[in-house]
């Protein structure tokens, strides 16, 4: 058994280390920079206080984007000094975030210790390589994200800290090969257990769905199927659940061989970056498919976000976690004792809202950020929640999980199909029986992307000024159309949380509609580098003769109020968006 020792090794604070809603995100050039990664690890351990990190159980896994191997090691040697018992690792350093919160809550060491937090390596969907992007952030004993509390006294450390611990002579270990590696140090012994997460993610989801009635719908030959997963870390588990388990063939998946640089591509499912997808489905206008399959779907780069498609049809992400609300007790085995209750990030459309009142449900408008769906998942008041930028999940975890809802949709589709000598019922018959029966919530999201940060704190500072006078604002969104509801209410969205009374204040801004239309812009924290400017277009019809419009023909009127209203080219030069979703 290999001995070390412990280092203190002197240093400089960094500016900038602040985590965001999903931890800190740099460029990959910025953590490579000699003790950049060691000063946020460090400052994390310092954070949580010797007497967590002493003796704990720790998961180091991520995305598999480039840098992610390098960090693996100094954070295992980092923890082996600062006292740590043991760490998992997946193997090849492969792990997706809801597999990661998934471990943390279920998997038991041989000694009967649980985990007691991770490091996750992640960028989400931001492009990954030498150039690009890399990430970390570190998730806490119940699987989710660590709280304000925690990420702001990192932050508080990061600009004061003057020396980190490290075993600089710990050998790096293998992370190619399953099985445990010991060392000795001052504190004792040390493990490094490297371990194939997809057979506890397997478990987990068999606990969930029923994956007989979803094998019955993929081989059946009305049914056809395709999965995506734009070389991030959702290709490890594709392969397992859809074709070995499942039954999928393996020419339905796409992209799934994970690759540090994500095969130069943008690991983002949307109707942007996930282009061969589109494709396939029937939905790319310069490239049509004459034979769509009947369901498609892409992941991020660390899994925990997706895109769910029907045969030359979108699916959007605030309609499917509303869909999925609305037949998760009748469809998919784990609810079938009731739904404690649903919750959505303030950014995403009312659909859900919608859902929650016809069903008598609990309902939560949370900011942006999983861990506020955690504290209500951690008081047993949430089921079942989602985020507008293609996060949707439930109570089985902490994270928001990209293949819990691909495989919620199935379930869906096996349930509305289980007499399959009929007519299929399709992804798109869902969608619009839901529409018939709750109403359409026309909704489009504008990306600006990498702005200039000064320019968008001016544009959002005009935005709150507006709201001093609503009869001004009426005037002014009377001046640029005259077919647009008038404006009754306009805030910065301000959350109390229902659990442990924390506030959070300047998480968007609002306008509200006498139609229940709404516009809202909010400024994103996803971004490595300049400023992500979000606007959030949304229009409530319940008129059934007028739910099959195009979503750009009902939208236009808002979309001209909204950029006019917000002098959106005045202030970021833009004179279009980064992507429309």
């Amino acid at each position: 058994m290999a001995m070390f020792k412990v280092s203190r090794v002197e240093t400089t604070p960094f500016e900038g280390q602040k985590p965001g809603t999903s931890g800190l995100r740099k460029k990959v050039k910025v953590f490579k920079q000699p003790k950049y990664l060691e000063n946020f690890v460090q400052s994390t351990f310092n954070a949580l206080g010797a007497e967590k990190v002493r003796g704990a159980t720790l998961v180091v896994s991520g995305d598999g984007r480039y840098f992610s191997k390098d960090a693996i090691q100094i954070i295992i040697k980092m923890s082996a000094a600062n006292g740590v018992r043991r760490v998992w690792v997946g193997l090849n350093g492969l792990m997706s975030t809801p597999a990661v919160s998934g471990v943390i809550r279920d998997r038991v060491a041989a000694d009967g210790s649980k985990a007691n937090g991770a490091f996750i390596l992640t960028a989400s969907h931001n492009p990954g390589g030498p150039t690009e992007d890399f990430g970390i952030k570190y998730n806490m004993e119940n699987g989710g994200p660590a709280p304000e509390g925690i990420t702001n006294k990192i932050y508080e450390i990061t600009t004061t800290i003057k020396e980190y611990l490290i075993a600089e002579d710990l050998p790096d270990v293998d992370i190619s090969a399953v099985g445990v590696t010991s060392f000795t140090g001052p504190e004792g012994q040390f493990d490094v257990d490297v371990f194939d997460s997809t057979t506890d993610y397997v478990k987990l989801m068999k606990s969930i769905f029923d994956f007989q009635c979803i094998q019955k719908l993929l081989s059946s030959p009305n049914f056809t199927f395709c999965y995506d997963a734009l070389h991030g870390v959702a290709g490890v588990y594709a392969k397992r659940i859809f074709v070995d388990e499942l039954g999928a063939k393996e020419s339905s998946l796409l992209n799934c061989v994970p690759k540090e640089d994500f095969g130069g591509g943008h690991p983002d499912p949307n109707l942007t970056y996930a282009k061969e997808l589109v494709a396939r489905m029937g939905l790319s206008k310069t490239h049509p498919e004459s034979n769509p399959p009947e369901f498609g779907a892409a992941a991020d780069g660390d899994a925990d976000r997706n895109m769910v498609l029907g045969k030359r049809f979108f699916v959007t992400p605030s309609d499917s976690v509303a869909i999925i609300a609305a037949n998760a007790v009748a469809a998919i085995p784990y609810f079938s004792g009731g739904l404690k209750g649903v919750a959505r990030s303030m950014p995403t459309s009312a659909a859900l809202d919608v859902v929650a009142k016809h069903l008598n449900l609990k309902f939560f408008e949370v900011p942006t950020g999983w861990k506020f769906f955690g504290n209500l998942m951690d008081a047993g008041m949430c089921s079942v929640c989602g985020e507008e930028s293609f996060g949707t999940g439930s109570d089985h975890i902490r994270e928001k999980d990209g293949i819990w809802a691909v495989l919620a949709w199935l379930n869906i589709l096996a349930h509305k199909n289980k007499d399959l000598s009929g007519k299929l019922v399709t992804v798109e018959d869902i969608v619009r029986q839901h529409w018939a029966t709750y109403g359409r919530h026309y909704y489009t999201r504008y990306d600006y992307e990498n702005v200039d940060a000064s320019g968008a704190k001016e544009l959002m500072a005009h935005l709150v000024k507006l709201q001093s006078s609503l009869d001004e604002v009426n005037k002014i969104v009377a001046g640029i159309r005259n077919d647009v509801s008038k404006v009754v209410h306009g805030d910065e969205f301000e959350y109390k949380d229902p659990v442990d009374g924390s506030i959070s204040s300047h998480q968007g801004i609002r306008y509200l509609f006498e139609d229940g239309s709404r516009l809202v812009f909010r400024l994103s924290g996803t971004g490595s580098e300049g400023a992500t400017i979000r606007l959030y277009i949304e229009q409530y019809e319940k008129d059934a003769s007028k739910i099959g419009r195009e979503s750009a023909d009902a939208l236009a009127p808002l979309v001209e109020v909204a950029l006019k209203l917000s002098k959106m080219q005045e202030f970021t030069g833009r004179s279009a968006p980064t992507v429309i979703t």
